[in-house]
């Protein structure tokens, strides 16, 4: 028996039409699940994003021998350990802090005992440079600590560290809560459509009876599936959109907040929209599918 486009075209609406209030569950359903799974995988990304940031925003201290005349301008020792810096490809950038910078620094930061005994001859110049990887401060620190003209190396240790094991975790974490959400979700939809197919469980007998491919009756299923998915879709894609337009307001201008360091780029939203409208069509289909299949057993 074949099966023709305004059949299943047919049939499909007539099904919705019929069950409504069944397809406006199963559509709420994948909304909902779907736009859970959609916001975690959106801020999954935004935490990435973040996390490029603070690490681009990593520092290393190169204290340099002081020199008693204390210039503005680094000397020629001092320019050869900002070339070698440079030279290191997890360097993004270095700039030159000269003594009398560093020693209104150190005054400002260190209590005045300690202040009182220091003068701008004796306060050592600085290097400070950014890194891409902050894991490879301690190398350039092992590295450059005994580096001819350089008198010491200072950077956040334990902070890094910290730093990589909270995006470690949180990273993790939005993973493990979108694959539990997305089981959700496909666990959801089939029960609802399954629910909808038992209660026209007489139609599919009659549809047998009459001489009825399984194929035949199952595709029409399926489609209503699709329609159910891609209508929950839709909505959840709305859904993740809204929220990375409304970060994007809350953010605004203010560089500093943790909002505006986790503003993903339009490109992989576009990516997140797309994919969860795939998971819906999927979903949708083979929950329909899977839930007629024990109506069409012989």
């Amino acid at each position: 028996m074949a099966v023709s486009v305004e059949y299943v075209a047919r049939e499909t609406a007539a099904n919705l039409w019929r069950n409504r209030l069944m397809t406006i569950a199963a559509v709420l359903t994948v909304a909902v699940s779907l736009s859970l799974v959609g916001v975690s995988l959106l801020l999954r990304q935004g935490v990435a994003q973040a996390t490029t940031q603070w690490q681009h925003g990593v520092d290393v201290l190169v204290f340099l021998d002081p020199v008693p005349q204390a210039p503005t301008q680094p000397t020629a020792q001092q320019r050869t350990v900002d070339e070698q810096l440079r030279q290191l490809p997890y360097v993004e950038r270095c700039f030159y802090r000269d003594q009398a910078y560093d020693y209104q620094e150190a005054k400002r930061l260190l209590d005045p005992s300690a202040a009182s005994v220091l003068s701008i001859g004796t306060t050592p110049a600085s290097w400070r440079c950014v890194l891409s990887q902050p894991a490879e401060a301690s190398a350039l620190a092992s590295q450059f600590s005994r580096y001819p003209g350089v008198d010491g190396v200072r950077y956040p240790q334990q902070a890094i560290r910290t730093m990589e094991t909270v995006v470690h975790v949180l990273d993790a974490v939005f993973l493990v809560l979108a694959v539990i959400l997305l089981l959700s979700a496909a666990v959801l939809i089939l029960n609802t459509i399954r629910l909808a197919i038992f209660a026209r469980r007489r139609e599919v007998s009659v549809m047998k009876l009459v001489g009825a491919t399984n194929w035949f009756i199952r595709i029409p299923f399926m489609f209503e599936g699709i329609v159910q998915g891609l209508a929950g879709a839709v909505v959840a894609v709305l859904v993740t959109v809204g929220l990375h337009v409304l970060l994007d307001h809350l953010a605004g201008s203010n560089i500093h907040s943790l909002l505006y360091e986790m503003r993903t780029p339009a490109g992989e939203v576009a990516v997140t929209a797309v994919l969860v409208g795939l998971i819906g069509v999927v979903i949708g289909a083979a929950g329909s599918a899977i839930g007629i299949r024990r109506f069409l057993d012989t």
